[in-house]
């Protein structure tokens, strides 16, 4: 229960990304710039936090171990997870982002068979390969079908391309993202805490967005100060809070594969919450009775996936010590 607290309280801070780029978009702000500047002021905030707890050291020479899947997994999980969501941003609003965005709960529970996941016996611990986890893949489609539900009347006002271009990058996005989260979690093998891990993936990821930069600085010149200053906002709020709260939640979970995609399942939240901060600061139309319905079932999606995944996980545990 309690990574499943701490992965709601990461989705309302997720929910600046939402907020805040449609925001940029709406101001003339480039995608480019609303990417790349995340993560360049990540890196003071988050370099303050480790260097106060004294772990940069154990950090730095965990990443010269094994640079090259640091790099990898890093431009994965964070450079083909936000760059292709501040692309879509350019062709849909905020909520329709946050919407598709929930396609992840899919994209995580169908990357089980590409990890390990740890069983604990009476005679020790084993590792076995994931499964995907269909009962929980089953709430997942419940979670969708209120998203659905939730954006249908909107989603009829775009055209194909908005739709289109609205779409693809946030469904590679959302395999990317745990993708690269999960296999730096194998990499680390608990040796990094959450906020160690997040600062050696940006810094790792870096390379990238200095060349997305330079595009930017090519192609469309240099950001605003508006679209800098949200940019940090999104940084705080959303980059270093709400990633370091989601990292923390994972961990919490790490090896196990159906709680671990319960947590992911929470991050369901960020469209209500997104939808909440479009109609405070957007002043977007007010939803109706069928979008609010969409929500009710999302939530519910939500905490059926939680139970299922949960009973799951026991009862995979006693299927374990009776065996041996």
């Amino acid at each position: 229960m309690k990574s499943i607290l701490i992965g709601i309280c990461a989705a309302i801070f997720f929910a600046f990304t939402f907020v805040l780029n449609a925001s940029m978009e709406l101001s003339g702000g480039s995608w480019i710039w609303s990417a790349s500047l995340r993560y360049f002021f990540m890196v003071p905030f988050l370099l303050c936090i480790v260097l106060m707890r004294k772990n940069l050291r154990p950090l730095l020479k965990e990443i010269s171990k094994q640079p090259g899947k640091w790099m990898l997994w890093s431009f994965i999980g964070f450079g083909l997870f936000y760059a292709p969501l501040c692309f879509a941003a350019a062709y849909s609003p905020g909520w329709l982002i946050a919407g598709t965005w929930q396609i992840t709960i899919i994209s995580g529970a169908l990357l089980a068979p590409l990890f390990f996941e740890t069983i604990h016996t009476k005679n020790g611990s084993v590792q076995v390969k994931g499964k995907i986890p269909i009962r929980g893949l089953f709430m997942s489609m419940i979670i969708l079908l209120g998203i659905v539900l939730m954006q249908l009347e909107h989603a009829k006002q775009f055209s194909f391309e908005n739709l289109l271009w609205g779409v693809v990058p946030i469904l590679i996005a959302s395999f990317a993202y745990p993708l690269g989260n999960r296999k730096m979690m194998d990499v680390c093998e608990g040796r990094l805490d959450a906020y160690q891990r997040v600062l050696g993936m940006t810094l790792a990821s870096l390379p990238f967005w200095f060349l997305l930069s330079l595009y930017g600085i090519y192609t469309v010149g240099l950001p605003s100060g508006g679209q800098s200053l949200q940019s940090l906002l999104v940084a705080l709020f959303s980059g270093v809070i709400a990633t370091v709260l989601f990292f923390m939640a994972t961990d919490l979970v790490r090896g196990n594969m159906q709680k671990l995609a319960a947590v992911e399942a929470t991050q369901s939240m960020e469209v209500v919450f997104a939808l909440a901060g479009e109609l405070l600061f957007l002043s977007i139309s007010f939803p109706s009775l069928l979008s609010w319905g969409g929500i009710i079932i999302v939530i519910l999606g939500m905490i059926l996936h939680s139970c299922v995944s949960n009973k799951k996980a026991e009862s995979y545990f006693d299927q374990s010590v009776n065996l041996n």
